[in-house]
């Protein structure tokens, strides 16, 4: 049976920018909502998470419960316990594959393996010019590259402030190639109480442009109706 759109995996990728809590949050929300995910972790993706979270983040993904819970204690989030828990039941049935960020020989290295789309969250500098150069020099790069060549939605999810021109022609380029640059920047219209609000805030506008339903956040709404 031939999958849908909505019923295609997504790859999601992990690299040395920061701002961990937001990718951590967004598998965990992904999980939930049953979408099989793809997921590759580079060493410096690993080191800012162990730097930001408090975590040794393991590449293979086999303490990801150590990397919820880390993210739950930070944000705060009510239903912790619930939802992580259920991300990592869902997670054990197969809904999650994780690739060594130096094995091409993955589905996601080819375009022949269909995907929903692409997220790299957070995108560091590096990956950003790896990408917009062609020169893949991992298995992050590589499958961003299948995402454009294949046109199929790639998110990149950069957080690096202030931008040096090279990183904004970098950003330019790749937009005018049809990719997403979605900045870690959340708003505050949304009745932003902690952390998580602005967390939701960008995991939102991520699983926006997924075309993924989601009520992460209060929406702007015209209060003059």
């Amino acid at each position: 049976m031939n999958e849908t759109p909505s019923e295609r995996p997504i790859v999601l990728a992990i690299t040395g920018a920061s701002g961990a809590v937001y990718a951590a949050r967004l598998l965990q929300v992904l999980l939930v909502k049953q979408r099989l995910v793809h997921l590759v972790i580079s060493q410096s993706g690993a080191a800012v998470v162990r730097q930001e979270l408090g975590l040794g983040l393991n590449l293979d993904g086999s303490n990801l419960a150590e990397l919820f819970q880390a993210s739950d204690r930070l944000l705060d989030t009510g239903d912790a316990g619930a939802a992580t828990q259920q991300a990592l039941d869902l997670a054990a049935t197969g809904l999650l594959q994780v690739h060594h960020h130096q094995d091409y020989f993955t589905p996601i290295a080819s375009g022949s393996h269909l995907t929903a789309g692409m997220v790299i969250c957070p995108c560091s500098g590096s990956t950003l010019s790896g990408i917009a150069r062609s020169a893949s020099q991992n298995l992050i790069q590589r499958a961003a590259e299948v995402h454009l060549k294949e046109q199929r939605k790639l998110i990149l999810v950069p957080r690096e402030t202030p931008l040096s021109v090279f990183q904004l022609e970098n950003m330019h380029r790749l937009a005018q190639a049809g990719v997403v640059i979605l900045p870690a920047a959340p708003g505050w219209y949304h009745g932003v109480t902690g952390l998580l609000d602005l967390v939701e805030f960008v995991v939102a506008r991520i699983l926006d442009q997924l075309g993924i339903e989601n009520s992460q956040i209060h929406r702007w709404e015209d209060e003059r109706a």
